[in-house]
């Protein structure tokens, strides 16, 4: 595939990370059977922690409001001040959160809790972040450009940073000037991508979002912002008319600031 120019105008890129930074393969082969591996495990371990609390919390409301919507839910609420038997409890929550893995949700209670979980396991050397080779060379040559750079994940901010924080190329947290999740909106909804423009103080047109997803893609492009469709292995297939609609890039090394040497 070409060269595609960056506009003289854009002031940050925002990336994508499952299958735009990072192999799909490492979310779905790696972070996603760690959590279903250990996940009664590390209820049992840290069940009275507050911060154990608080992601069964979230879980909670969660079932509370897709009811209240007519969602469809897990086959049993979630209810941690009225089970005495806590095995029972930590069953339920189990149960929970393998049906929204297996719905392949994108909650915030369940990124939060997963996100939890991967902390330690980052932190104990279990798991290291993977990125495409050409991701931090390109990204360093953006940044040396003067371009800031951001990341927009359904992945929690906590899980984001844990990913480039313990990477294979080491620490990479420095590359990035900011991380979005979905606390500030959906990646398919527009409004997500203006919040964000308002947020990091560039209006949309300056913005260019780097994903594999056209949904996401289309939002983006709805709300203003300049879109390049990532095409990497194992991405979804795009359509003849996405293909011919988008930008499409198969390594950020083919992205070149106008006007740079």
């Amino acid at each position: 595939m070409a060269m595609i120019s960056i506009p003289e105008n854009t002031s940050a890129i925002l990336l994508d990370i499952e299958g735009t930074t990072t192999p799909i393969t490492f979310v779905k082969d790696i972070l996603f059977p760690y959590i279903k591996d250990h996940l009664e495990e590390h209820l049992s371990a840290h069940w009275e922690e507050d911060e154990c609390k608080q992601d069964v919390h979230l879980l909670k409301k969660q079932v509370e409001e897709d009811l209240r919507l007519n969602r469809a839910c897990a086959q049993h609420a979630l209810d941690q001040s009225v089970h005495t038997d806590e095995e029972k409890a930590i069953r339920e929550v189990v149960d929970n959160v393998l049906w929204q893995m297996a719905s392949d949700r994108k909650t915030t209670a369940l990124k939060q809790l997963q996100g939890h979980m991967w902390r330690a396991a980052y932190a104990a050397g279990r798991i290291k972040g993977e990125v495409y080779q050409d991701v931090v060379p390109s990204i360093r040559r953006w940044r040396h450009q003067g371009l800031k750079v951001y990341v927009y994940s359904s992945g929690s901010v906590e899980a984001q940073k844990l990913l480039f924080g313990y990477s294979v190329e080491g620490d990479l947290l420095d590359l990035f000037d900011g991380h979005f999740d979905t606390n500030i909106g959906s990646k398919v909804e527009s409004k997500s991508y203006e919040r964000i423009a308002e947020r990091i103080g560039s209006p949309p047109e300056e913005i260019m979002f780097l994903t594999d997803v056209t949904r996401e893609a289309k939002a983006a492009e709805d709300a203003g912002v300049k879109v390049v469709v990532v095409v990497r292995p194992g991405n979804m297939e795009l359509t003849e008319e996405e293909k011919s609609h988008y930008h499409l890039i198969t390594t950020f090394s083919q992205l070149e600031v106008t006007g740079s040497p």
